[in-house]
């Protein structure tokens, strides 16, 4: 498994991100496209019935049920471009949620800058996986705010005027790792284009208990290690 080196350590330490350049590519990026495409496009019709009826946002969809669609999107959680960097920098990473995301063109985005945990909590994870292109309506960050003397932030009524941030684009099959515990926003998409891709969340183990959340995939967790990654009941 990939191992961080000591510039990726460094990196992650300080400014609380990595970007891996072609983290998937060749026919599992294809498989991947065709399944977020596919099933995303099946499952419109009932995204819309819901904001039609005030129940979710029109700005952002995500697939419901991902591993009950299609196992590729299991199959990606342990991807080597990343796991042995996760579990490098976590130690013993459990698998928390995945979010197979679609962010319409719109000139508004879903979110403020926030991050998802605070300074005292566990580490929190989350790899980004560009499923297309994507260029200037991306996702932000801002470098270093994961550590604690960084914690507070100002308060910005334009994303693009958040001090020190960088937009982080890339190609299909690019990875964005993330300290959940840092500063981000998804940058307005205004590309002309839907933004798709798929945000894989993970967390530092603690006391969790087994679980048959992710029993969907257990199809393809065929190692002891991807059983508790997945956090699935042994079945020795």
């Amino acid at each position: 498994m990939t191992q961080p080196t000591a510039e990726q350590q460094r990196q992650w330490d300080e400014q609380g991100y990595l970007v891996i350049e072609e983290a998937v590519t060749g026919d599992l990026l294809e498989r991947v496209q065709a399944a977020h495409a596919h099933w995303s496009e099946k499952c419109r019709s009932g995204w819309l019935e819901r904001v039609e009826a005030a129940d979710t946002s029109a700005t952002y969809f995500d697939i419901p049920e991902p591993f009950e669609k299609d196992l590729v999107f299991a199959e990606i959680v342990d991807h080597p471009s990343w796991y042995g960097l996760l579990k490098a920098l976590m130690g013993d990473p459990i698998f928390v949620a995945p979010q197979v995301r679609t962010v319409p063109n719109w000139p508004v985005s879903y979110t403020s800058w926030h991050p998802d945990v605070g300074p005292n909590r566990p580490l929190h994870v989350k790899v980004q996986l560009y499923v297309n292109d994507v260029n200037d309506g991306a996702f932000g960050f801002v470098p270093g705010s994961h550590r604690e003397l960084h914690y507070s932030m100002p308060y910005v009524h334009r994303l693009r005027s958040m001090p020190g941030h960088k937009v982080l684009s890339g190609k299909a099959g690019t990875a964005v790792i993330f300290n959940g515990r840092g500063w981000h926003a998804a940058m307005e998409n205004m590309s002309g284009a839907p933004r798709r891709s798929i945000i894989l969340i993970y967390d530092e183990r603690t006391d969790q208990e087994p679980s048959d959340r992710f029993e969907a995939a257990a199809s393809v967790c065929d190692t002891p290690e991807r059983r508790r990654l997945f956090n699935l009941v042994d079945q020795s």
